[in-house]
């Protein structure tokens, strides 16, 4: 079991993000934020999808009047995101659930302390959001965009809400690459020990967000560093929550769902594989219990997989075995393989 950095634990709404809390999954919405009702939508297709905390930014104060309404409307926690203006975090302080501000945009010093007071007095959380592309200017003539520049930052900006007294504070550090997002997050982590909020930002579309926040995040996540994260995707609200869960289940840090293990196409495989497990994957998509199953297509590998499996198929020419724990249950036909292995592995969810 991957032992995680011991952090602080702050509450942003009702979810728990850091200390011994499960790692949260956040997304944000990209609606016109004053746009109340298609926002909701938004936020509300993205709490059955299974995302914890949502973001929305507030650009304008049309945005900021609307998160009240928005509050109202929705169950899942709510955070502001605020650039260059912070008279748009006071008022959304009055309404969401935690406010994240990018120091090196917000302004000055005095600026950023009427934030600090706003959130002391209603005891809600600050994300110190630190990007490679906006460094304040000292750090960027200093360090240039870079991890040690990012970390600077985060310093700085760290200190200075705790010479004003709050320590309710979750941290970031995304750049648009994989390397510098990596290497500034393990450079800050001994440092100190609030929760950091993880994720590659403007990491592009489905396949390379997906991989990039695969190397990214799981890198980090398997260094036990990460208390909540984000998969950043230009594209459907949705995917981010189900690359992200992927991401934790698969880098063992969470246990939610079914684990398959299937072999890759080649020359040995004595069944139609691709068509098995795409139906399995359907028929299986509703099982939250955490089980390995294994679907095999040929005997080089199938037995072995399948005695570390709790549920699998072992494929054979035109037959094959469903075992569970390792013991044969059955000895069937091709076409029969696939519906008595589900009914074994909804049975074992069932009973567990």
């Amino acid at each position: 079991m991957i032992k995680r950095y011991p952090t602080k634990k702050i509450f942003v709404g009702d979810v728990a993000v850091g200390g011994d809390a499960p790692i949260s999954v956040q997304s944000m919405t990209y609606s016109d934020t004053r746009d109340v009702v298609a926002t909701v939508e938004q936020i509300n297709r993205l709490h059955f999808a299974g995302c914890d905390i949502v973001r929305v930014a507030v650009p304008d104060m049309e945005d900021a009047l609307a998160l009240k309404s928005i509050k109202e409307q929705i169950s899942m926690p709510l955070v502001a995101d605020i650039h260059f203006n912070h008279k748009l975090a006071l008022i959304a302080a009055e309404s969401v659930d935690c406010i994240r501000i990018n120091p090196g945009n917000i302004g000055s010093k005095q600026k950023v302390a009427e934030v600090v007071k706003a959130c002391q007095e209603r005891n809600i959380p600050i994300r110190i959001g630190v990007n490679a592309g906006s460094l304040e200017k000292e750090f960027e003539e200093r360090y240039g965009a870079t991890a040690e520049g990012m970390v600077a930052s985060a310093e700085y900006n760290i200190k200075y809400l705790e010479d004003l007294g709050f320590s309710d504070i979750k941290i970031s550090l995304k750049a648009s690459d994989v390397e510098r997002t990596v290497d500034a997050y393990r450079m800050l982590r001994p440092k100190n020990n609030y929760p950091f909020h993880l994720g590659v930002t403007e990491a592009g579309t489905l396949f390379h967000a997906t991989v990039k926040s695969a190397i990214g995040l799981g890198a980090l996540l398997l260094d036990g560093i990460g208390d909540t994260m984000r998969v950043s995707i230009t594209g459907e609200l949705e995917e981010e929550i189900k690359v992200a869960k992927a991401i934790l289940k698969d880098a063992g840090v969470a246990k939610d769902g079914l684990n398959i293990i299937s072999c890759p196409t080649c020359g040995r495989i004595e069944a139609d594989l691709v068509s098995a497990v795409s139906e399995i994957e359907k028929r299986t998509a509703h099982i939250k219990t955490p089980l390995d199953i294994s679907v095999m297509g040929c005997v080089v590998n199938a037995i072995g997989e399948a005695k570390h499996a709790d549920v699998a198929i072992a494929y054979g020419k035109g037959k094959g075995l469903v075992m569970v724990k390792g013991e044969v249950v059955a000895n069937l036909d091709e076409k029969e393989l696939v519906e008595k292995f589900v009914t074994e592995v909804e049975k074992m969810a069932g009973e567990q």
